[in-house]
């Protein structure tokens, strides 16, 4: 240990006597302190101004902008110019030749070289430290575990370079030669994700040995034992070469010998880093403060039920326009998708199924390659893409096993429990495209507990939930390509007809009536009221002007407003008017404040307003409420009233006439009414416009005023589940959202880390290095 010391010692030194170490922490500390400043004074900028701040200790120094993660970007930078002289200056010098005739091991030599880097490294690491210790305070209840976290990747890197920055130094007595392959390697390490990923165990070792963003997880706040585990093979791999390359040097041993030794070095390093990036080993701890990184609590209660084996299979069509996600090249970036649930069900199955079949989303395949066969269709494209024909079986070999027409033969993955129970998870079509956590747990969650069952009411004009007509309820209901649908939030909806001896089956949670036409006869009112009085839960939606509806909502005590509702606004129709949630409704459940907190509305076309006008049994409750002051900003001021006269909103320019009943007011257009039946709460919504969850009403024509209908329908249908569904996936709120700090501080701040740092450190090795060349 002594001699390692020592080694390391005499490295220093001379690190310290050459301009080039100087240099690099001149450029280090300035390049990241004008980084750093930069981010600060944007913080303290978004917080003046009032815009407000999150996360600041993630988004300063993790996340895609943060210091930390710029700082991986370039540090390869540095590293080869400070490891390309370690052993190439022994080797063009002569000196190798004293090392090798004193009574120092190879294994010596090189650890304590290493230990030189590792010395150097926690100087550019004192740096990184300065600006957390600066960040710690300043921002309050900063997230010193994250930063922590972050500073150990980051170290973790600096060494890993240096050991292969060292081997490469210990193959040439050229530094520049040294420099220049030190950058090759780290380039090819960091390619290595894209080497092999067409073939299953190659896969698995290229993408573990691949060195580029090796550090995000952890400067995001979660460490992962894979990625702690990868720098010690990596570092001891390359230490090992090198060492085995000074032995070679001394004993002059064979070329196969030599080759067989580095041959066996890398294989074990690929060994252990297969082994290590198995599921069932690996360990993590996330030290983010709201555990962002880490299943919501709900999610892992879900995960803890599913017992005995679960295997998931994706199936790729190479005619679907969405194929690319899950190719062979990309199969393990499509884990990374997963990775947060096999940390809870490490046993977990990842299967991958290619076939080709008519997809019901890409037309362009019909348009490219016209008259031709299914079979010729997919060599074509297989051609085109430079993929495998063989790899893709064909239509008739798939439905052997599962037919996906019902999924449109799109890119659709099968979770399967061993108990037998199966559920689809799909993507969906906008801008996420996969699945968040709401709708993979709800996937989960629907195989361990008794999830709702919504029957939507038919046989009288009622909005079908298959229809494509922009007033149907498709798009909400069952359309599986869109993300908060009912069936993809871990409901099963169905269609309801009292007709005849038909019943409500005794395991529907919720009946839906959707602006029925015509009346009921006795026989189904009569099977409806049973339903009602046992407790049963409804979502009632109506139109203005509706006495099929009035009779039904009257005996819960509500009627509507005589007329429909107007608030006229520049360029928007003024039959639409713009609700907001109320307290009572921020109260129910939080899906509510997603519209409320974004300062967004629920769009309404053609709605009538609602009002308690008896009491019958039930609590009254408004959920969203036109707002007659301020809908926009402090500058627009729109009135609501229930305009009785005026049927044309496009020619015709609506005017409060009072002697028609005509009242300016606040309306409620969505109510919630409860009580107690038996040992249950029934609870039933009641929607003053039929249109606003519509297929064509989701997106109201409200121009320049920002409309969130669809957040509407978790917030109604949690509160009708008792909160079963949509899977609470909430987290904590950040805590660090301020920072003690003004603009001038800001300034000061980045005066001393850009000019004053660097400047001291210039100085003090300009001093040195004179003193030096004196002497």
């Amino acid at each position: 240990m002594r001699r390692i010391i020592k080694i390391a010692k005499a490295e220093l030194f001379t690190l310290f006597y050459s301009p080039i170490a100087w240099m690099i922490l001149v450029v280090f500390a300035f390049q990241t302190g004008m980084t750093f400043a930069e981010l600060m004074q944007g913080v303290v900028r978004a917080q003046e101004s009032g815009f407000g701040n999150m996360f600041i200790t993630a988004n300063t120094y993790g996340s895609q902008f943060g210091l930390f993660t710029k700082v991986q970007t370039y540090l390869y930078l540095y590293m080869p110019l400070l490891t390309m002289g370690l052993m190439s200056r022994e080797l063009s010098s002569g000196s190798i030749k004293l090392l090798y005739s004193s009574p120092v091991t190879s294994t010596q030599i090189i650890l304590g070289k290493f230990a030189a880097m590792m010395g150097f490294s926690l100087l550019l690491l004192s740096l990184l430290v300065l600006y957390v210790i600066i960040g710690g305070c300043t921002i309050q209840h900063f997230d010193w575990p994250n930063a922590i976290a972050g500073l150990l990747a980051l170290y973790l890197l600096m060494c890993a370079y240096s050991a292969i920055g060292l081997f490469m130094s210990s193959l040439t007595s050229y530094q520049v030669v040294a420099a220049l392959g030190t950058l090759v390697l780290l380039a090819a390490l960091s390619y290595m994700n894209k080497v092999g990923q067409d073939i299953g165990f190659v896969r698995d070792i290229t993408y573990w040995l691949c060195i580029a963003g090796r550090c995000t997880e952890m400067i995001n706040g979660l460490i992962n034992s894979e990625d702690v585990l990868y720098f010690i093979i990596v570092v001891t791999m390359f230490l090992w070469l090198s060492i085995q390359k000074l032995q070679s040097n001394r004993t002059h041993a064979s070329f196969s010998v030599v080759w067989g030794k580095y041959s066996a070095i890398v294989v074990g390093a690929m060994l252990l880093g297969y082994i290590t990036s198995r599921p069932m080993i690996m360990a993590y701890y996330d030290t983010t403060a709201t555990k962002r990184n880490t299943l919501t609590p709900k999610s892992q209660e879900v995960m803890s039920k599913l017992e005995g084996g679960l295997t998931i299979t994706t199936y790729v069509n190479l005619l679907d326009r969405e194929y690319y996600h899950a190719i062979p090249e990309k199969v393990n970036e499509d884990l990374e998708r997963f990775k947060q649930y096999v940390r809870f069900k490490p046993e977990t199955k990842m299967k991958y199924v290619y076939y080709y079949d008519k997809p019901s989303n890409n037309s362009w395949v019909d348009s490219k390659f016209p008259n031709k066969t299914l079979a010729e269709q997919a060599k074509g494209v297989a051609e085109l893409r430079d993929l495998d024909p063989d790899l893709f079986i064909s239509p008739q070999e798939l439905k052997k096993t599962i037919d996906l027409t019902d999924e449109g033969n799109t890119f659709v993955r099968l979770v399967e429990r061993e108990n037998g129970q199966k559920a689809f998870l799909r993507i969906y079509d906008d801008f996420m495209k996969f699945p968040g956590e709401a709708e993979v747990t709800s996937v989960f969650k629907r195989m361990v507990m008794k999830l709702p069952r919504i029957a939507f009411f038919e046989g009288h004009g009622e909005r079908k939930i298959d229809g494509d007509r922009i007033k149907d309820y498709t798009m909400f209901s069952s359309a599986k390509t869109f993300r908060y649908a009912l069936t993809n939030q871990g409901c099963d909806v169905e269609t309801l007809d009292l007709s005849g001896n038909k019943q409500i089956p005794k395991e529907v949670d919720i009946v839906v009536i959707a602006d029925m036409k015509e009346q009921m006869d006795p026989a189904e009112r009569r099977k409806l009221d049973e339903y009602i009085a046992k407790g049963g839960n409804l979502v009632i939606a109506l139109e203005p002007n509706s006495p099929v509806m009035d009779s039904l909502i009257s005996q819960f005590g509500v009627k509507t407003v005589p007329g429909q509702l107007v608030q006229p606004k520049e360029d928007v129709p003024a039959n639409v008017v713009l609700c907001r949630p109320t307290r009572e409704a921020l109260d129910q459940n939080e899906h509510w404040d997603q519209i409320y907190s974004r300062r967004f509305f629920v769009g309404m076309t053609s709605a009538t307003g609602l009002y308690q006008s008896a009491d019958m049994g039930f609590k009254i409750d408004p959920l969203l409420r036109t707002d007659t002051i301020k809908l926009y900003s402090s500058k627009d001021t729109f009135p609501t009233w229930n305009e009785k006269e005026t049927i044309d909103f496009v020619n015709d320019s609506p005017r409060v006439n009072n002697t028609v009943g005509e009242s300016i007011g606040a309306y409620v257009t969505a109510l919630g009414a409860s009580r107690k039946v038996g040992n249950k709460e029934q609870r039933i919504v009641i929607l003053g416009d039929a249109d606003c969850i519509s297929n064509g009403g989701m997106r109201p024509q409200t121009r320049r005023f920002p409309t969130s209908n669809f957040s509407m329908i978790p917030a109604m249908f949690n509160w009708l589940s008792y909160g079963n569904v949509p899977v609470d996936v909430r987290r904590p709120p950040s805590k660090d959202n301020e920072i003690a700090l003004t603009k001038g501080g800001a300034k000061n701040i980045r005066y001393t880390l850009m000019w004053v740092i660097p400047g001291i450190v210039l100085l003090a090795s300009s001093i040195l290095l004179i003193r030096r060349k004196r002497k």
